[in-house]
């Protein structure tokens, strides 16, 4: 399958006074054409950074220190500011978990939505605002020919979070990159705003990156999930093998802190400790603190992300030559 988006050791900095903070470390992954990629992880874990550097929004004074992100094999990652305006809303589509922030409140809907069409496609105004209209249709906006001439504060925050969504589909991007899209809405909100979101994306071959901490969201929706920690990707692989088979002790960890229904417990698992800061990151694997199957390597080795049967961990237990070599000296 081929790749649209390629994230290859993706290193972000922040300079501080007391020198340099490393916030993303060495991230890889890929998004084929038409998938949904989740991305999971613990606040501060790196998720949502991850997106604003795929789209060129890190805030100052972050920046991308190392590594590539690729775009149908064109490196972006590095471009200037008005090439990477381009890309981004033609290309690449954003929706941001507070949709208020996505929208000026003193342009009507119908107005930000042309605007957007008309600076990426090639059609008139009249065909920018027929276009606008079938978008609302699309994401579910009622009576979207009287609506689209209505301002922000005049729709429920579903309804808003549906404008963004159509907002970030206008011109038809390739990848569209969703931060915590359904966090500010209400539970009954969320399943619709994530099966339009799948819906629409899945009918205009869209590929998603979806970052959220919701791990029903991700069930329910995605086809892979990478597991961030501490500014890098602990596992990634198939949704159904991470879930019920995870591979690395930490999302192990995160699964068992979903309570079961089928099953009485009077207290629910937990992870003890938090995730290190930015400063206090500990050498060798940063999650081995908190885990309790770390080795002696764990504490100064660094694993890389290796094999772990049908999903892909960093986590030393599945160093298959290591294990094969200390069953041969045991012998």
């Amino acid at each position: 399958m081929d790749k649209l988006l390629e994230v290859k050791d993706l290193v972000v900095e922040f300079p501080t006074r007391r020198g340099v903070l490393r916030a993303l470390d060495g991230v890889s992954f890929d998004i084929a054409p038409g998938e949904i990629l989740g991305v999971v992880g613990e606040s501060g874990a790196g998720k949502s950074l991850t997106g604003a550097a795929i789209i060129g929004l890190l805030e100052p004074p972050g920046r991308i220190a190392g590594g590539e992100i690729r775009l149908q094999g064109q490196r972006i990652d590095h471009l200037p500011p008005a090439p990477m305006r381009r890309i981004r809303g033609r290309r690449i589509g954003a929706i941001f978990q507070d949709p208020l922030t996505s929208l000026n409140p003193l342009y009507s809907i119908g107005r930000q939505l042309t605007e957007t069409i008309l600076t990426h496609l090639d059609v008139t105004p009249a065909e920018a605002r027929e276009r606008a209209i079938q978008l609302l249709r699309d994401t579910g906006i009622p009576a979207a020919e009287e609506r689209i001439d209505h301002y922000p504060h005049q729709f429920s925050g579903g309804m808003r979070q549906r404008v963004v969504i159509a907002l970030a589909l206008a011109a038809e991007p390739q990848l569209v990159v969703a931060d915590e899209p359904t966090t500010a809405l209400d539970v009954s909100i969320q399943a619709q705003i994530i099966t339009l979101l799948k819906r629409i994306c899945r009918q205009r071959g869209a590929a998603v990156m979806l970052v959220t901490h919701d791990m029903g969201v991700i069930a329910e929706t995605c086809d892979r999930v990478a597991v961030m920690y501490a500014g890098r990707v602990a596992e990634i692989g198939p949704v159904h093998e991470v879930i019920h088979r995870p591979a690395h002790p930490y999302t192990a960890g995160l699964m068992s802190c979903i309570p079961d229904m089928e099953v009485e417990r009077e207290r629910l698992h937990q992870i003890d400790g938090a995730m290190p800061r930015l400063t206090e990151i500990p050498r060798g694997c940063a999650f081995h603190p908190r885990c309790d199957k770390a080795m002696l390597r764990c504490h100064d080795q660094r694993p890389e992300l290796m094999p772990a049967g049908a999903t892909r961990a960093a986590c030393w237990l599945h160093d298959v030559a290591a294990t094969a070599a200390a069953q041969e000296m045991s012998r």
